[in-house]
């Protein structure tokens, strides 16, 4: 893990993903989970997210060698599990079978080995920039590009990779900026395209795990934005997406939104979320996550 010292040098601070203000509280209260790091709550909008962060060549280095050169990998059972939700999720909503499906950012491929089993019958194919990642994919035989998204549509290979859905499994808040990742989706999409965007139901429900599960000592900009429902729907809305369906995410680990792509320019209406109710809910998350056994930080 890299120094919080080392990391403060190449950092600079960026405004809110969502609305672009660049007036933010910070979430009081957070640092001894994080090893001093701040976290913020946007003050026009609501939505969580991390002001300073690195440039993002160095935050793909952190996640190519430390994460996917590490310790972690989606086969197991529960990784697998909300997979296999998504795709009924989408099943259900759109029919998966004979649809073109890019899964951004698709790892070891496990979606898309699910996807395009016989059950449902798509045509997956995604992106991946972890070379070690994109290795496997080919021995696996899964049809994808090295590299990111962006890159994707910024060659001549984007016209391969054209899709009649395009997936991003807690992949969108794990990205340098979520606006541009958003912008080459859009642009792989044919025109009536959807995207469906899967992350973790946690801001505004009601509390799923403690929060020294949520947040720890590893570099904050690897996670830079944190969604709710209404900042989800908001960050589609302003990238030309109109969301058509989510999921009963009160009640559920997940968050799943399915949006269809409109117009170029299309006015979507969207809102945000009370910037105060973000701070008192994770005032209140820290004070219950006291009552559970492997808090790891000081008394107070």
């Amino acid at each position: 893990m890299v120094p919080v010292a080392d990391r403060a040098m190449s950092e600079s601070e960026l405004p809110c993903d969502l609305c672009g203000a660049t007036d933010a509280l910070e979430l009081s209260g957070l640092r001894r989970y994080t090893a001093g790091q701040r976290i913020h709550v946007c003050t026009r909008c609501g939505l969580v997210y991390v002001k300073r962060r690195r440039p993002p060549r160095e935050v793909a280095t952190y996640w190519s060698e430390q994460v996917f050169g590490g310790h972690y990998t989606a086969r197991i059972p529960a990784m697998k599990a909300r997979q296999v939700f998504v795709a009924e999720t989408i099943d259900v909503a759109l029919v998966l079978r004979g649809k073109r499906v890019c899964d951004i950012g698709t790892g070891e491929g496990q979606f898309l080995e699910i996807i395009r089993s016989p059950e449902y019958g798509a045509e997956a194919f995604g992106t991946e920039a972890s070379a070690a990642h994109s290795a496997a994919l080919a021995r696996a035989g899964l049809r994808h590009f090295l590299g990111t998204a962006e890159e994707l549509v910024a060659g001549s290979a984007a016209t391969e990779y054209r899709a009649d859905i395009v997936t991003l499994m807690w992949t969108l808040e794990c990205s340098a900026s979520c606006r541009n990742l958003l912008d080459a989706a859009f642009r792989l999409l044919d025109d009536g395209g959807h995207i469906v965007v899967a992350t973790g139901s946690r801001i505004l429900v009601p509390f799923k795990k403690p929060l020294h599960y949520y947040l720890n000592a590893e570099p904050l900009d690897i996670h830079p934005v944190r969604f709710s429902a209404n900042t989800l729907h908001g960050i589609l809305a302003v990238s030309g997406f109109e969301v058509v369906a989510t999921n009963r995410f009160i009640d559920h680990d997940v968050l799943c939104v399915i949006a269809r792509k409109r117009e170029a320019g299309a006015d979507i209406p969207w809102k945000g979320d009370d910037p105060t109710a973000v701070m008192e809910f994770f005032a209140r998350w820290d004070r219950e996550s006291m009552f559970y056994a492997g808090w790891p930080g000081p008394e107070r």
